[in-house]
Order: structure tokens, then C-alpha cells, then sequence
């Protein structure tokens, strides 16, 4: 086994702060002068601590740590603010003029020091705000801040795979590899880190062809921090509990059937939450880092007794994608589980191009257009004369404003919306609901199903109905077209009477947009632009027009270096790369109407 050591140059960078902004926000009025503070709870790793540093940023504020060395010494927490020898009454007079504490890892606190803070919370004069562990020991005293009522509790929930995805975005990888690290990480940024930095130092990151990022395939690193993390996994005393999760490693991605597993064994690892048993009686391990951590950790005899090759998966991959055909043919992409298919890729093992074709496709209609370009290119790598992964990918590249090849989403990545309405054709359901998203519902009058959410669509857009619009929105969302719904949010932004109500679709189709993956549609075209000044909107007019920087700057008297500036904030806005992108990013302005 090797453990992999950290890659100390990738984890001395700081983690930009991404996501959380409702949370931030919640914290942040918890805060605020005449509120009590808050109390940030959740497992190790997610990142409560760096919420509330982000949160008290730039104020005037108090800081203590409880640390499992000085648990049993008194007011430990606290000997930079008190004097060596203090009674709880004297410590609650000294600090009662704080008007914000920051208290971390609470959970960890002495006893004084924990009695402190609740005293503190109990006067009410001091903001506090605490963060605490799930699931470790905490001082009675710790706990009764939230339980008492004291302060008011959030639960921290996992990092959303579309912040996860913003975090790894400076590391160039690939949608596919930081799906993978969002699974196996399931939200915990230290592990994230850990993983990344074992990745950067064991050299196994490779660059996918195309322009793709860099990819990692095959097995996890196990550094010094996954074994820690995984003590009550890897280390078992007992022989028949090792043998089983070891077992149940070696069978992924298929669980196991009860029959033929010791019960008793069974129970013991269902009660710690190693394992889980399913409704048909299957058997599989838990946590997704836990089975490639113990295959990776087996020794060479056991893995060779253990190990199955890879053509079992066979059936269960063809049963697999038929799950997803099927759920495709109802019009229905919410997540589900695709076990198989992971396994194939994380494994690095060819994917067969039918397969790809289908995950690309799914990944596609549910707006996560990079990766489903991704498993484009990936059954291309398998079977590069692949008609339908081609297709995929073309379609997936024209949606993030690429205007090469001649189909209906390459006209439009061109702003040649007639062009690409005239492409539309055929009878097929998602090729004429096109003709919807581009604006043009008219084209499709009563070909759509009359009682389906895309026929809904159409006859809102068609009647410029902006509640209408917004519902078909939520059933859209609700059926896993989440593009589909940013677009219809988008739409009915203009449509809205009042603006109030288009000021909330606004905000749901960004919302919505987001999670897209640099989606740029022309129906969200209009609602970027909408996030520029309009100066930037001027400038990006122009340079659309084909203007060079130095002829805007002559244009609108102002000096290069104020155009480049206005420019390049605007590309950040967009999501677009240069110039370039532009003209295709959405139905802009002529230079003249600027």
C-alpha cells in the first residue's frame, strides 16, 4: 500500500469562498446589533469555520478555539483574554464588554470555558458566534446554547455539486473527475483538499484531448489523512467484520444479496453506519470513499482472492443505461443512481459508446452541458466512430455559445435564429420543443403533447403569460430540465406585468442558470447582459460588433486601459473567455443601438 503524502505547495493556496450565500447571509444577520448570534453545527470538514470567518469578516471581533490538548485546563480557550487565576463570575464582568465572540470548535472546549460562553449567551450582551461538530462530545454547556434556545442552530448542509465544481475550476479538471471527488467527498472540504493534493503530487492527473482539462482515473491515494478518516473502516478488530467490508468492496459497483453474509456481522457494522441494506435485501458499504479506500489498502493476495474482472458488469451496465433510456423516453431526468458507469470510468476502463451516448444525453437535457460533453468524448475515446456520442457533444459545444457545424443550436450559438428555426424538423418531442426555447412557440402550435409541461411552455411563452411561464419553470425543475426551466423563468421576465414578479424570475433563472455548466442559450442571454452595467453592456456591444479595444476607446472617449477593464469584468460575468465568444453568447445590440 502507499500512502501518498501532501502535496504541500496545492494546500498552502487558500480555498476561494464559493457558494453558501444564503447561509452567509443568514449568519451574517444573526450578527447584527441587537441579535444574540448563531450556532453553526455539522460534521468535520464542511466548512463552518471559514462561513463564519467569511461572516465577521471586517468587524471588530473576539476569537476563541477549544482544542482537544487543554480540555482539562480551566479557561484554556480563553488565556489570551483572562487573567491566569479568574472565577467564572470575575471572567463574565471581564468579557461582558466584547460586543462580538467568535468561538470555534466549541465542542472541544473546557469545562470553564465552555460555562463562560454560555454565561455570555445568557446576559446577552455579546454576539456570539459558535461553531461545534456533529456527533463529537460537547460540554453540557455547549450543547444548551441551542437546545436552551439561547442561540438560534444552523445546520450546515453539504457543498452543492455546482459550488464543488467552482472550488476545483482553478485546478483545470475535468466535469467527470470533480463529479467523482464531489461523490467521494460528499461534501467535506478538508478531504476534498486532501484528495486534490494527493492527486497533484502522485502525477495522475492527464490531460484529456481536446482541450477537456485533466483527468483522473484509477485508484484513490490513501494519504495520512484518509487513514485517520477512515480508522473505524480499515482497522477493525474483529477478522469476520474486516472479511465482510472487504467483501463488499471487492463487489462494487454491484451490492451483495444477504444470503451467504454472517447476520451477526451484518448487524454490527449496520448499527456503527458502515453498511446499508436495501428494500430488495442488498447489501453495500455506506460511504462511497470507503470500498475504493479498502481495495486500494488490500494486500496483493486478498484483492487477487477478492477481485472480480470487469466483465460482470455487463448485464447491470446494459441494465443501467435501460433505466436511463427509459426515464429519457417518459421525459423525466431527475438524478438516479448510475453506479456502473462510474465504476467503468473511475476504474479507467473503456465505455462502451452506446452507454456514453446515453449518459451524455441524460446530462445533457438536465442542463450539466460540460459534462455531457465529457461522456461524449468519453465513449468517443472508446469507439471513435461513435454516431451518437458525436451528436451528443456537438450538441452539448453549441450550447455553450460555439458556433461551428451547421445544426439548429450552432445557427443560434451564431445569433442566425431564423437559420435555426428553420433547422427545426421531424416530429420528434425535444426537437420541436427548440423552436419554445428559442423564443419562437408559434412554429410548433398544436404539435406538442397537449397535456405535457413542454406543451404547457409553448402556450404560456405564446400567450406572454409570466405566471404561466414561471410554472411551467417549477415543472420543468421538478422533472431534473433544469436549463429548460431557466430558460422559461427567463422568458418570463419581460412577460411580467409587475416588477416584483419579474425581479423573482430573474433571480430563479440565474439561480437555475448557474447550475448549467456555461450554459448560454439565447433565452439567458438577455438575462446575463442583464447582470452588466451599462457601460459593460456598451463596451461588450461593440467589441461584439468586431471593434478592437483601441477603436471602442476612441468611440466613447475613454482610455484603453478603462476598456480592457470594463471588458475583462465583463467576461467574468458572461463566463466567456475573450472577444471571441460574443457574438454568440447571446442576441446582443448592434454597435449602432448601443
Amino acid at each position: 500500500m502507499t500512502t501518498h503524502e501532501q502535496d504541500a505547495k496545492t494546500l498552502e493556496l487558500p480555498w476561494p469562498f464559493t457558494g453558501r450565500e444564503d447561509e452567509l447571509d443568514l449568519v451574517r444577520r444573526a450578527l447584527a446589533a441587537g441579535r444574540p448570534g448563531i450556532v453553526v453545527t455539522g460534521p468535520a470538514g464542511r466548512g463552518k469555520t471559514r462561513l463564519v470567518r467569511e461572516a465577521v469578516r471586517g468587524l471588530d471581533c473576539a476569537r476563541v478555539t477549544g482544542t482537544p490538548d487543554t480540555r482539562d485546563l480551566r479557561f484554556a480557550a480563553f488565556a489570551h483574554l483572562l487573567p491566569d487565576t479568574v472565577s467564572l463570575h470575575r471572567a463574565v464582568r471581564l468579557l461582558s464588554g466584547l460586543r462580538l465572540l467568535v468561538v470555534d470548535d466549541a465542542h472541544l472546549l473546557d469545562e470553564a470555558s465552555a460555562a463562560l460562553v454560555h454565561q455570555l449567551a445568557v446576559h446577552g450582551g455579546t454576539r456570539l458566534a459558535v461553531t461545534a461538530t456533529d456527533g463529537a462530545p460537547a460540554p453540557a454547556a455547549v450543547s444548551r446554547l441551542w437546545t436552551g434556545e439561547l442561540l438560534p442552530r444552523l445546520p450546515l448542509p453539504p457543498l452543492p455539486r455546482e459550488d464543488t465544481d467552482r472550488i476545483l475550476a482553478t485546478a483545470g479538471l475535468e466535469p467527470l473527475t470533480t463529479g467523482r471527488l464531489h461523490r467521494l467527498c460528499q461534501g467535506d472540504l478538508r478531504l476534498l483538499r486532501d484528495l486534490l493534493g494527493a492527486l497533484h503530487a502522485s502525477g495522475v492527473l492527464s490531460a484529456v484531448p481536446g482541450g477537456g482539462g485533466r483527468a483522473w482515473r484509477g485508484p484513490v491515494p490513501v494519504t495520512a489523512s484518509v487513514r485517520e478518516r477512515l480508522a473505524a473502516v480499515l482497522d477493525r478488530p474483529d477478522a469476520d467484520e474486516r472479511e465482510t467490508l472487504h467483501r463488499l468492496a471487492f463487489a462494487e459497483p454491484l451490492p451483495l444479496a444477504l444470503d451467504g453474509l454472517d447476520l451477526d456481522v451484518l448487524e454490527r457494522l449496520e448499527q456503527e453506519g458502515l453498511i446499508g441494506v436495501d428494500e430488495h435485501g442488498s447489501v453495500s458499504l455506506a460511504h462511497p470513499l470507503h470500498g475504493p479506500v479498502l481495495r486500494a489498502t488490500a494486500g496483493p493476495l486478498r484483492a487477487r482472492r477478492l477481485a472480480r474482472t470487469p466483465d460482470r458488469c455487463g448485464p447491470a451496465l446494459t441494465a443501467e443505461r435501460g433505466v436511463l433510456e427509459r426515464r429519457l423516453a417518459r421525459h423525466d431526468v431527475r438524478a438516479v443512481p448510475t453506479p456502473v458507469g462510474d465504476w467503468l470510468l473511475a476504474e479507467g476502463l473503456p465505455v462502451p459508446g452506446g452507454y456514453a451516448a446515453v449518459r451524455a444525453r441524460y446530462a445533457r437535457l438536465r442542463g450539466e452541458l460540460r459534462e455531457a460533453a465529457a461522456w461524449a468524448r468519453e465513449g468517443l475515446r472508446a469507439e471513435p466512430e461513435d454516431a451518437g456520442c458525436r451528436a451528443e457533444l456537438d450538441l452539448a459545444v453549441c450550447q455553450f455559445g460555439d458556433g461551428r457545424g451547421t445544426g439548429v443550436w450552432a445557427a443560434a450559438a451564431r445569433g442566425d435564429l431564423g437559420s435555426a428555426l428553420d433547422r427545426i424538423a421531424g416530429d420528434e418531442v425535444l426537437a420541436l420543443y427548440d423552436a419554445v426555447r428559442l423564443g419562437a412557440p408559434e412554429r410548433v402550435a398544436g404539435r406538442l403533447p397537449g397535456d405535457g409541461v413542454f406543451a404547457r411552455h409553448a402556450d404560456a411563452l405564446a400567450r406572454g403569460d409570466g405566471p404561466a411561464l414561471d410554472r411551467a419553470a417549477g415543472a420543468l425543475a421538478e422533472r431534473g430540465f433544469l436549463l429548460f426551466a431557466a430558460e422559461a423563468h427567463a422568458q418570463a421576465v419581460p412577460a411580467h406585468r409587475d416588477p416584483r414578479a419579474a425581479r423573482l424570475s430573474r433571480t430563479r433563472a440565474l439561480a437555475l442558470a448557474r447550475r448549467c455548466q456555461g450554459a448560454r442559450t439565447p433565452a439567458l442571454g438577455a438575462l446575463v447582459l442583464g447582470e452588466l452595467t451599462a457601460r459593460q453592456r456598451q463596451i461588450v456591444a461593440l467589441a461584439a460588433s468586431g471593434l478592437s479595444n483601441r477603436q471602442i476607446a476612441e468611440r466613447l472617449t475613454l482610455s484603453v486601459r478603462t476598456v480592457g477593464n470594463h471588458l475583462y469584468g465583463a467576461y467574468a460575468r458572461l463566463g466567456a473567455s475573450d472577444r471571441g465568444a460574443l457574438p454568440g453568447l447571446t442576441d446582443l445590440p448592434t454597435a449602432e443601438s448601443a
